[in-house]
């Protein structure tokens, strides 16, 4: 403004000279980015050649110099940074002698600057906890993929060995059942590679390029548990299944996917290690809280913590709030699966 108000009475006027330096203390602020400290230096000379050698409009605030301050503490490694601090200790009183020799401009000065410099380090430690939260919400997204993709593997192999397993003997007995377990074979690898297909697509998934974006599908919830039990009823497990308490009723599209694993998991290891020939699946809802139980006439528990298929569960559990727990069946005889999550009461979706 002062280049185009005119100025006071015995004040000479704005110079093409002094409109020019002026233009050269802002425009190094191009390359802020690339070289901040170099920007310090051509700012600080551009400056000192105003004040020194032209008769210009005086600039009330040092604008230019408070955006590169701020950009070297945001920016700047640890010793570029003292180095500017150590600079600025020096430049200010110096300036500040050439402008008005006032303890009040030269407290000014110190405070501003110091307070460019604070905003770009809580800048730089605002930046740093976005990219540490995007990263952990990376990793638990890969580790939820992972789980899933271990639930189909896991369910659809183990179904699958068994069901192949005993097709020599049905071939030899039975042609009929062998026919039967050839088809549940085929059925289940189908399933399994939709499911994988739909977690795959998950992860080619990309924003600007939706020509990769595979095609969606429904999750799988409490609705495809009938179906699930099909499957493994085929491998020769007697599987039954009850519900209580209106489970279907506005419960959660995230917790009936979880519903659906654990209770897919914890037949899975039914299939693969308990040797039993019964299994009984109930989910029951209550004040409040979905009960679901998986209990076999198998061996029972054995030593170790049931690998990745119970801590999946387990985690399963936690990550609604819930909880999971596992151990000898009614009577100390097989092993039950036992997992508790919170969800809506009835009375509560009724209302």
């Amino acid at each position: 403004m002062p280049f185009v108000v005119p100025r006071p009475p015995g004040l000479e006027p704005a110079t093409w000279a002094a409109y020019g330096l002026t233009s050269l203390t802002v425009l190094p602020l191009v390359w802020r980015r690339r070289a901040p400290v170099t920007v310090l230096l051509a700012i600080m000379v551009a400056s000192a050649l105003y004040k020194v050698a032209v008769e210009g409009p005086g600039q009330p605030l040092p604008y230019t110099g408070l955006v590169i301050v701020y950009t070297i503490a945001l920016l700047s490694p640890p010793w570029k940074r003292l180095a500017t601090v150590g600079l600025l200790v020096v430049a200010v009183p110096v300036s500040v002698w050439l402008n008005t020799r006032s303890a009040r401009e030269l407290t000014f000065s110190l405070f501003v600057f110091a307070a460019a410099y604070v905003f770009g380090r809580l800048q730089d430690a605002r930046q740093r906890a976005h990219r540490i939260e995007a990263e952990r919400a990376a990793a638990r997204e890969r580790a939820r993929i992972a789980r899933e993709m271990h639930d189909i593997l896991s369910h659809a192999v183990s179904l699958m060995i068994v069901q192949a397993e005993a097709g020599p003997v049905a071939v030899r007995v039975a042609p009929e059942r062998a026919e039967a377990a050839f088809e549940a074979i085929s059925e289940t690898g189908r399933e399994a590679m939709n499911q994988l297909r739909q977690m795959l697509g998950l992860l080619r998934e990309s924003p600007e390029n939706p020509e990769t974006t595979a095609p969606r599908e429904p999750r799988p919830d409490i609705a495809a548990l009938p179906e699930l039990m099909e499957r493994v009823r085929s491998s020769g497990l007697a599987v039954s299944y009850t519900t209580e308490g209106g489970v279907r009723a506005s419960l959660p599209a995230a917790t009936g996917a979880s519903v659906y694993r654990i209770v897919q998991e914890a037949l899975t290891n039914v299939v693969k290690h308990a040797e039993a020939r019964t299994a009984e699946v109930l989910i029951s809802r209550a004040d409040g809280v979905l009960l679901v139980t998986v209990t076999d006439d198998g061996r029972g528990p054995r030593g170790g913590s049931g690998g990745h298929g119970l801590l999946g569960i387990r985690e399963r559990a936690a990550a609604h709030g819930g909880t999971a727990t596992t151990g000898p069946g009614p009577g100390g005889r097989g092993f039950e699966v036992r997992v508790l999550l919170p969800v809506p009461s009835t009375a509560e979706v009724g209302a």
